[in-house]
């Protein structure tokens, strides 16, 4: 925005002296915080004000509040570069692949960062290898806390890089009439928030931005969402996430954090798990429950509604899987993101040792994508050329199939699948350029 089309500057002076430490008593919603931020994207807060207001709420434990995270995720999303909703949706509706409880939708892997474990880029592996049997909309950025962030580590790839900067707004619909994938670069999708990087780095800690990222996927406010797994850094952020994803409307949902507080599935041992599930709702009455109409209740705007959104907890641990445990220095490499992107072509050209540590614990994570989204509760499977068809229908934690999404996760690296998306993927997205 030039200097004469600025939007003047906002004052939330009085909101900053009631969210200051002294004051922390103070009732303040968590709308009133979303509207601060939201002055952030339009660049109409002073930096000496942004900086106030994520120093207050960080030092008052505001940004770790369902409420404002949800609230302050939506506003984030609310001030991201528009794009079709209509036509993304009409999209995904011809392309998705239904199987089981999963209806065809958007999925999204991802993790808040910050726990200092230096772990291979497993999230954003992950989502490449669930492609074949999922649509993946799979949102990330540069590194902040470790040497190779998603992006950096898809940028790195050989012999040809995709083109990162190609897929926008306007681009996504395209992309998924050519592959199952696409990766949508935060800065392409979230222009505001270049107007608070600054700050962000100057204050030196981490702040609610940190936490917002695995929330703002632009594709959220599209109606094409269905599923996502998000790992956070600290256990007591668990329950945290998982209740703002429900405020937020998400009706199938993964919150998992390792024991040693890892924003992954622990290949080393327990982690901790949210779960979100729609069930029905026993109070409901009346209405059609087709897929069509699956997202509407009765037409009594004081009825009960169709379904209802639970959480579920409860621990996995790589056994639940059928692998064995592997402790994390043997998954940590702290690579170069160059280096991290020649482990990601090994897996995905099964250049791999089937026992291979770093390939396990990247199998759990995309495994338990697909127990999430739902295809692992299908009786049968015809992925293509390799699967047998025998589905493992043993349960563990939860009642799930967590097996099942390994059987499926080691056929879309063994069969390739998984690497034809990505070569998919990078071809579609430089053909935009």
């Amino acid at each position: 925005m030039s200097p004469a089309n600025k939007e003047p500057l906002v004052s939330i002076t009085p909101l900053l002296k009631r969210l200051w430490p002294a004051h922390s008593s103070a009732v303040v919603s968590s709308s009133e915080i979303a509207l601060a931020i939201s002055h952030i994207f339009t660049d109409s807060l002073s930096p000496v004000q942004a900086g106030a207001l994520l120093t207050a709420l960080h030092f008052t434990a505001r940004d770790t509040h369902a409420d404002v995270i949800a609230a302050c995720a939506s506003a984030m999303r609310a001030a991201a570069a528009p794009m079709d909703s209509k036509t993304l949706r009409d999209v995904v509706r011809r392309k998705g692949r239904k199987e089981g409880g999963y209806r065809g939708g958007l999925c999204d892997i991802v993790g808040t960062g910050g726990d200092s474990h230096s772990t291979f880029n497993i999230s954003t592996t992950s989502s490449i290898l669930a492609s074949p049997l999922l649509l993946l909309a799979k949102h990330g950025n540069r590194a902040s806390t470790s040497k190779s962030g998603s992006a950096d580590l898809l940028a790195s790839t050989s012999p040809r890089a995709p083109n990162l900067q190609a897929v926008t707004p306007d681009t996504l619909a395209k992309i998924y009439e050519q592959t199952n994938y696409a990766f949508l670069f935060a800065p392409v999708f979230h222009p505001g928030m270049k107007h608070v990087a600054a700050v962000r780095k100057e204050l030196g800690w981490r702040t609610i931005f940190n936490l917002l990222g695995p929330l703002a996927n632009p594709v959220e406010d599209t109606g094409a969402m269905e599923a996502r797994i998000v790992g956070v850094a600290r256990r007591d952020l668990g329950p945290v996430f998982a209740d703002a994803l429900k405020m937020s409307g998400a009706k199938k949902a993964l919150v998992i954090c390792g024991e040693e507080d890892l924003d992954e599935l622990s290949c080393a041992g327990k982690s901790y798990c949210w779960r979100l599930v729609e069930k029905p709702n026993p109070a409901y009455r009346g209405g059609v429950t087709s897929d069509e109409d699956a997202d509407y209740t009765t037409s009594d705007d004081d009825a009960p509604p169709r379904t209802l959104v639970q959480r579920e907890d409860f621990t996995l641990a790589p056994a639940d899987f059928g692998l064995p445990a592997h402790p994390l220095a043997q998954v940590s490499p702290g690579k170069e993101a160059h280096e991290n992107a020649a482990i990601l072509l090994r897996i995905l050209r099964n250049e791999m040792e089937r026992d291979d540590p770093i390939l396990h614990f990247v199998l759990m994570n995309t495994a338990a994508l697909f127990v999430v989204a739902g295809v692992c509760d299908a009786n049968s499977s015809s992925m293509g050329e390799g699967d047998d068809g025998n589905v493992v229908t043993e349960t563990g934690p939860g009642g799930l199939r967590w097996k099942e999404g390994v059987r499926r996760a080691r056929w879309c690296v063994e069969s390739g699948a998984a690497l034809r998306e990505w070569e998919r993927f990078v071809e579609v997205s430089n053909s935009l350029a």
